[in-house]
């Protein structure tokens, strides 16, 4: 039995774009730049089924980003607030300054605001370079004996993830005693 034809869907209208908008901040949090990208997605895909409605899909683009403008000027939508979280998020799980930055930067976070979040505090680099090595069970958190190529297969790990070597080492070369006080400490300072 054939299936009927769906309707197309409805203009994207200033008031349903924000309500879009509001809908997807209530799930996650975003920034400027995010939620410009998710409500020109919505309106995209409307356009794309109505192919010769040109005027209305640049009018529909221009009231996501007065949508946008609007929940910025009201505080709903804060791309310092979002940096802040997930930075100290990205911190709790062990990503490098150099990861954090890269992150939020994606998200659209502006770059000097990025480098803010993610600045490289020797303390706080160590102690995500220790909860990384924990996670992947290097160094000091192995389960097996380690084989002749596995302290550079270490490093090599670290440094993919964004650590320095001299970080890195120094995360390798603590005892595992040592290593969950580190942790300890720094998840009780956040």
């Amino acid at each position: 039995m054939a299936r009927a034809p769906r309707k197309p869907p409805a203009t994207p209208t200033e008031a349903a774009l924000h309500d879009a908008a509001l809908s997807h901040l209530a799930r996650y949090g975003t920034t400027r730049a995010g939620l410009l990208r998710v409500l020109d997605r919505k309106v995209a895909r409307w356009a794309a089924s109505q192919p010769g409605d040109r005027e209305a899909a640049d009018a529909a683009r221009a009231a996501a980003r007065r949508v946008v403008a609007r929940l910025t000027e009201s505080g709903a939508v804060s791309d310092t607030v979002f940096a802040q979280a997930r930075a100290r998020t990205l911190h709790r799980a062990g990503k490098s300054a150099r990861a954090i930055g890269a992150h939020l930067s994606a998200k659209g976070v502006g770059s000097a605001l990025a480098a803010e979040q993610a600045r490289q505090e020797p303390a706080r680099e160590l102690a995500a370079a220790v909860i990384h090595v924990r996670k992947r069970r290097l160094g000091a958190f192995r389960t097996s004996a380690p084989a002749p190529e596995t302290y550079r297969k270490e490093l090599g790990s670290l440094a993919r993830a964004g650590f320095s070597q001299g970080v890195a080492r120094e995360a390798l070369g603590l005892s595992r005693e040592a290593a969950e006080a580190m942790i300890v400490a720094f998840r009780a300072a956040l």
